[in-house]
């Protein structure tokens, strides 16, 4: 069994602080457990912390995999779920910085798209 530490104060923090710089206002982060795969070798899950939220028309998840090591991802439905690209990060605020530069640019595409 895997000990994955809570997430902390500060690490709400930065997270907080960087969505209200982003967006301008402050974006209310909600935490949350999630089952993850840790190992792609093991199918077994493992119940992760997260910071969860919401913002123009998108949902953000940021897990807590291990002490300093996080994944994200964000999504508009079920069937559109996406990734940096990145594995795991040792840095939460390169993490969420990452995380909404690629969701601002997915969605200036998408509007091109409409």
């Amino acid at each position: 069994m895997t000990d994955i530490p809570d997430i902390t104060d500060s690490e709400r923090w930065v997270v907080e602080t960087t969505l209200k710089e982003r967006y301008g206002n402050p974006v209310e982060v909600e935490l949350a457990d999630v089952e993850l795969r840790l190992d792609p070798a093991v199918p077994e899950l493992t119940l992760c912390p997260a910071m969860v939220w919401k913002e123009q028309g998108a949902g953000f998840v940021i897990s807590k995999v291990g002490d300093h090591r996080f994944r994200c991802q964000f999504f508009y439905s079920v069937r559109e779920q996406y990734g940096t690209g990145k594995a795991e990060y040792d840095d939460l605020l390169e993490c969420v910085v990452a995380l909404l530069k690629l969701q601002a640019d997915h969605a200036a595409q998408r509007q091109q798209k409409q």
